[in-house]
């Protein structure tokens, strides 16, 4: 069945009802969430508990599971939306709703993050521009920052998230590897590195990658470097690719800041 794209009038937050479908991450945060901010909320209701009667479905479920849940809330809702980054919109066709897309660029691990949507951005799609306005509506609502992206672009910006976010957790997690070859375990690591990351990050933000750079490689300090890359192969070898790569993007990265 072909979405409906003339809807007629569509539910506008806080007003409506909204089923939230997933019960992992995401699902119990939102839901704690979108009620804090006077929305109804059905759930989070679990992937195989079909959702009542509702103004819009939200489906919090894993990517290759979209199109299960999309065509198993079939009928229960003019609008239905999607909380992945890189899916199309076309993985809800076999709701036969309008569709929507809504991605908060933040991490959750469950309803104790119901504060983290609060000046996060999201990226937002939809069918129709009313569906669209929704979603937008829906994101500010939780005090979000909403930002379009259309579908040919979804697959982009979602690596970048990724890289943002879960390649620095497995980049922390070589440098606790690193760590526990200078006889530190992996608890003290991640105190003592903690605020060092935080202010690296923070600096990135604040004045760009180039002038937030510091260290051997951007000092041109080979030595030093060499004396790293031998200490990798003997604390943890199976890292020394990785190492090699980031010093070689980092030489690039310094040269940038050279030119500036």
């Amino acid at each position: 069945m072909a979405p409906n794209r003339t809807a007629p009038s569509l539910p506008v937050p806080p007003c409506g009802r909204i089923a939230v479908i997933g019960a992992g991450r995401l699902g119990p945060a939102l839901c704690t969430a979108l009620r804090r901010a006077g929305v109804a909320i059905d759930g989070p209701l679990s992937r195989g508990e079909p959702p009542q009667r509702a103004d819009a479905v939200v489906l919090c479920v894993p990517d290759a599971e979209l199109e299960a849940a999309a065509t198993a809330a079939a009928g229960s809702a003019p609008l239905i939306g999607h909380t992945s980054g890189a899916t199309p919109l076309a993985a809800l066709a076999g709701a036969g709703a309008t569709a929507f897309g809504l991605h908060p660029l933040q991490t959750f691990v469950g309803p104790q993050s119901a504060d983290r949507f609060s000046g996060a951005g999201c990226a937002v799609g939809a069918d129709t521009p009313a569906a669209l306005r929704f979603a937008r509506e829906l994101a500010e609502s939780l005090g979000m920052r909403p930002f379009e992206i259309a579908d040919g672009d979804r697959a982009a910006y979602h690596a970048a998230a990724s890289i943002a976010s879960n390649f620095l957790v497995a980049l922390q997690a070589t440098a606790e590897d690193v760590a526990r070859g200078a006889g530190i375990d992996p608890t003290e690591a991640r105190a003592l590195l903690a605020p060092l990351v935080r202010a690296t990050v923070e600096n990135w933000a604040t004045v760009g990658p180039e002038r937030a750079l510091t260290g051997p490689v951007a000092r041109g300090d080979e030595a030093t470097v060499q004396r790293q890359r031998r200490a990798v192969a003997e604390a943890a070898p199976a890292n020394l690719d990785l190492f090699d790569a980031l010093v070689e993007r980092t030489r690039a990265l310094a040269g940038r800041e050279l030119v500036a």
